[in-house]
């Protein structure tokens, strides 16, 4: 554990909260004006034709055994963030429109909420959305540097200009209690604000990030009250600071001081040089940090009472999600992104460039992938194959057991219900393997099918995590588990002479086209 040795100072402000009609954003100038452009009166407008299959979608949508999709009505709308509403109502933002729209799952019906203060032509990120205690959807607002508050009721939207400093950018957002928190992403802080307060003006607190010149990632509050995020510099190096809020509001209580030193308040860990791109982070109901590595295949947990990072590694990416058909792709890699905690503590993150949602138990160490089945082929290495590629899909919301999701490039939206059966199950002969450098092991798992069909089309997962450990097995490439037994997967682990002592994941499991389930075998390596 490390403290900043610095004194860093919290400010306090005010934000004018503006009516919709007072608004004035300028648009954004379209890409490339000597491009063709077919008007068409839909949002698809704000592409070049060439652009929009790219862009707006290349496939209606499409259903699995566990995935359902529902094309959105209107054209090209780019959906991102994602919500669910106490009633079960799901809730996204538009970041090609501008708009919230809403989709009720009991009649299969959207409703999209014209915003009228937004710029013809405007597109933004719009990468948090949540609801507020007095039921008021938030969202935030990249390209113009805003929050928006958008009422169900009246379904009227008004904006917040995020305090900014030049070069800021509003990314996820998370009400917690009687507070909103929100990432400045490029403009390193940590803003909350209190979204109960009426009138025009709104105070806020922003909090500065220890590391200068960094980027402020996702953040997750704890049993405690604690507020964790990470501050790292791309592909470099990177902190995650623990930050106590409910300690620094008693002294704010106390003190009439406009600003208050820091120091007391914060505690810094540094991430391991593995953690490359920690975008997103949670807190699991164990109380340990969970952080999504974008770089990468990996994920990582943070014990804070052992101080102690353990690293995760997905399966790899199918072929059909990046194609590869210029033989080019030597290692694809899964892109973990945003992670969550579902009600019964098991993680859910997204895997960008693997077109899937994952679902991790942090008590089995059991890994679900759920593959989404639209794929746009102008987001892979494809060819011309159309059954190729990736949807985009860059948020998610939980609810209960199924999970809503995005898909920015396809114009869908789609939910996973994570009760229904799975097609096998995977067993572990053991959980933990004790090795010598420059040794080497047999390891047996089995897999057993879980209903009265064969299942064909299986392949095995055999992930690790660093160069210096390699699993191999004499298996086919693909084939079919026979529903009347289980099966044997015998493999061997080979550590190198030159790995380092300490634990390490290896995963290992079987996958479908719809769905990979595996296991974490826990590795000690010992000098």
């Amino acid at each position: 554990m490390k403290k900043k040795g610095i004194i860093v100072t919290v400010f306090f402000a005010v934000l004018l909260l503006a009516s919709t009609v007072a608004i004035a954003i300028p648009g954004i100038a379209p890409d490339d004006e000597s491009a063709d452009i077919t008007i068409t009166g839909t949002p698809a407008d704000n592409f070049p034709d060439e652009q929009r299959p790219q862009f707006c979608g290349s496939s209606n949508a499409k259903s699995t055994p566990y995935v359902q999709e529902f094309s959105i009505p209107t054209e090209c709308t780019s959906p991102l963030a994602i919500v669910a509403d106490y009633d079960g109502n799901v809730w996204f933002a538009q970041t090609n429109t501008g708009k919230v729209a809403k989709f009720d799952p009991k009649t299969e019906i959207f409703s999209e909420y014209e915003n009228p203060s937004w710029p013809k032509g405007g597109r933004s990120m719009m990468w948090g959305i949540d609801f507020s205690p007095d039921g008021y959807v938030w969202f935030t607002d990249e390209a113009y540097d805003s929050l928006w508050r958008f009422s169900p009721e009246t379904q009227k939207y008004q904006r917040v200009a995020y305090p900014s400093e030049g070069n800021s950018l509003p990314q996820r957002l998370q009400i917690d209690g009687s507070q909103i928190i929100v990432n400045d992403f490029t403009g390193n802080k940590v803003t909350f604000l209190d979204p109960t307060q009426t009138g025009e003006d709104l105070n806020y607190l922003s909090l500065p990030s220890p590391v200068d010149n960094s980027v402020t990632g996702d953040f997750a509050v704890d049993r405690d009250d604690n507020l964790w995020y990470t501050n790292w510099l791309f592909q470099e190096s990177g902190v995650l600071v623990k930050y106590d809020h409910t300690g620094f509001q008693k002294s704010v209580a106390n003190s009439e001081e406009d600003s208050l030193p820091l120091f007391d308040f914060i505690e810094i860990f540094e991430l391991p040089d593995s953690v490359l791109t920690p975008n997103g982070a949670v807190v699991s109901p164990d109380g340990r940090v969970w952080l999504a590595d974008t770089s990468s295949s990996h994920f990582f947990s943070f014990d804070p009472q052992t101080e102690q990072f353990t690293q995760y590694v997905t399966s790899d990416p199918q072929l059909m999600t990046y194609g590869n058909f210029s033989g080019v792709i030597k290692t694809p890699i899964s892109r973990p992104y945003w992670i969550d905690v579902d009600p019964v503590g098991r993680l859910v993150f997204n895997e960008q460039t693997a077109n899937s949602i994952a679902v991790m138990d942090p008590t089995t160490e059991s890994l679900v992938e759920y593959s989404i089945p639209s794929r746009n082929p102008f987001w892979g290495d494809c060819g011309d194959a159309t059954n190729c590629g990736i949807a985009q899909v860059f948020d998610f919301a939980i609810d209960g057991q199924k999970i809503w999701f995005t898909e920015w490039v396809e114009n869908n939206i789609g939910v996973i219900d994570t009760s229904k059966k799975l097609p096998l199950s995977v067993d572990l002969e053991s959980n933990t393997l004790s090795m010598k450098t420059g040794e080497s092991k047999s390891v047996t798992f089995t897999l057993s099918p879980q209903s009265q069909n064969d299942v064909s089309d299986v392949s095995l997962i055999m992930s690790d995590t660093h160069d210096f450990i390699d699993v191999v097995t004499n298996y086919p490439k693909t084939f079919q588990l026979d529903f009347d037994g289980p099966r044997p997967v015998e493999t061997t682990i080979f550590v190198d002479g030159s790995a380092i002592p300490g634990t390490y994941k290896i995963l290992l499991g079987a996958q479908t086209e719809h769905v990979s389930i595996s296991k974490y075998l826990t590795l000690k390596i010992e000098p």
